[in-house]
């Protein structure tokens, strides 16, 4: 067999994560595609098995070395780093630096050749900077660890996928981030990204910045013209099927119709609102341009919810399944 070995991450323990991973870990077909194993704390996910009774086994290892990829039993690579009574719903730093410490523990694992994938359970930014730890979130920790340089949030849905020149920024300063090298390397990374995964030739899309790509000048200040029209251009010259920039309000709606295989969003929440209209449990972000494989759930820690049993893990599920799909195979 050549199951790839995945670790999950986490994430932040006062939320959703743990009970997500425990409700994936209950489904068999997991361990017949992969070799899973968490990063984190092995205490936290007993607790959370007491709210959503799966049943399973919950054993702390030290190496991944030590673990047996057995169906019922949990291996945990246990970094210990919380306390037992740590509050549910809650934001702490103790939390946030535990997320942050699981999530290098898992990139220094891909780095040295020990597993195959990273797939991550969700952070809280909020309690990730009352850590000590100021980034963003996922994406910009693992680029800053991997020392990557270009890299891309890409977004997928089973009728959508979408890539990001920007993302955790506010909109003006989002606008001014845009010009066309970089407009230019996330429609490469999203050609060359979907040829991996079997696209002969992909059909990339890019969106505008303005209400209706700028109208020929007749919205904003040409910032079309100034800031994509030069990096879609270079991209064409190469021979990539790529298009735009098109109007945002109807360029989604093509893209689920199957008139193209990804779009190129301009800044956050043109990318991420209409994944996430498609449903919070088919989502999938992906971090394009990392030296390792990261995979990860399209929506937050749910504190308002965490503690109940009745969060969702199928996004996590489907972040396994991509990870899988992507991560180079091993002989066991």
């Amino acid at each position: 067999m050549n199951r790839p070995i995945i670790g999950i991450t986490m994430g932040d323990a006062a939320g959703v994560g743990p009970e997500i991973i425990m409700k994936s870990l209950k489904d068999a077909q997991v361990y017949e595609s992969c070799r899973p194993f968490v990063i984190g704390d092995a205490k936290i996910l007993e607790r959370a098995d007491g709210f959503v009774h799966t049943g399973l086994r919950v054993r702390s290892i030290q190496s991944v070395a030590e673990a047996q990829f057995q169906y019922g039993t949990v291996d945990c690579l246990d970094l210990n780093l919380l306390p037992a009574d740590l509050p549910i719903g809650q934001v702490s730093a103790e939390a946030g630096h535990a997320s942050f410490s699981f999530l290098k523990k898992a990139i220094e694992l891909a780095n040295a050749g020990e597993i195959d994938a990273i797939c991550t359970a969700p952070l809280n930014k909020e309690a990730l900077h009352k850590g000590g730890h100021i980034y963003p979130g996922h994406t910009e920790i693992l680029a800053d660890l991997t020392g990557t340089q270009d890299y891309a949030m890409m977004l997928s849905a089973p009728k959508l996928k979408v890539i990001h020149v920007t993302t955790h920024v506010g909109l003006i300063d989002a606008v001014k981030m845009i010009h066309p090298e970089r407009v230019y390397k996330v429609i490469r990374m999203a050609h060359e990204t979907l040829q991996k995964a079997g696209y002969t030739s992909p059909k990339i899309a890019v969106c505008g910045i303005n209400p209706h790509a700028g109208e020929n000048g007749l919205f904003g200040y040409g910032e079309e013209e100034e800031k994509i029209i030069p990096g879609v251009q270079k991209a064409q010259a190469e021979g990539i099927q790529v298009v735009g920039p098109l109007p945002a309000d109807t360029l989604f709606f093509r893209a689920t119709r199957g008139d193209f295989d990804i779009v190129v969003a301009m800044y956050h929440d043109q990318g991420h609102g209409p994944i996430k209209v498609l449903g919070l449990e088919a989502g999938v972000n992906i971090t394009v341009g990392l030296p390792i494989i990261r995979t990860s759930v399209d929506h937050g820690t749910a504190f308002d919810i965490a503690g109940k049993g009745i969060a969702d893990e199928q996004s996590l599920k489907e972040a396994l399944r991509q990870a899988i799909e992507l991560a180079p195979r091993r002989v066991e």
